[in-house]
């Protein structure tokens, strides 16, 4: 198992994995017109997309904190969830890199967070997207397989082959 962090937090990867720390500006060359993930993992069947907000870090400001809180009850931490990633996928198709489908995990490590409010921000972010395009049927490739937000807990349990936990 590979393991990076992402600040506080902690994450395994398969050593089957290709696993790219995507939001680091070295990585993409495109921070001036592009918002990125911080993880692109690439298993047999799948691309994973993995951004994480951390706003309990220990070491992080109460006014950044309350000031994040904010940004997440009112939707606009959706709005840039939306754009990080189309962005990432924008990137990864210009690339011809868009040949499996592709899964966006979002992890909110706010130990407090309710599974209804978790639920309320995946259907949110999945509306944003959109995951399976118009109604009129013309997509023909849906623009993203799933998506779902996460605190620790919830995350290790939906998806236990990429274990998170905190650093301290």
């Amino acid at each position: 198992m590979t393991t990076l962090t992402e600040g506080n937090i902690r994450i395994g990867f398969p050593c089957a994995a290709k696993v790219r720390k995507f939001d680091d500006g070295a990585s993409h060359g495109l921070t001036g017109c592009m918002k990125a993930v911080d993880f692109i993992v690439e298993e047999a069947d799948r691309v994973s997309f993995i951004e994480f907000k951390d706003p309990d870090h220990p070491r992080a400001k109460q006014e950044a904190r309350i000031e994040f809180i904010d940004e997440f009850e009112s939707g606009r931490l959706d709005e840039e969830l939306k754009y990080k990633y189309r962005d990432s996928f924008l990137y990864r198709w210009a690339s011809s890199g868009v040949d499996k489908p592709i899964h966006y995990w979002v992890l909110v490590a706010i130990d407090g967070l309710t599974d209804a409010e978790l639920d309320v921000h995946t259907n949110n972010l999945k509306r944003k997207l959109p995951l399976s395009g118009p109604r009129s049927g013309e997509w023909k490739r849906r623009i993203a397989e799933d998506c779902m937000v996460f605190n620790i807990r919830t995350w290790n349990r939906h998806l236990p082959r990429f274990p998170v936990s905190r650093i301290s």
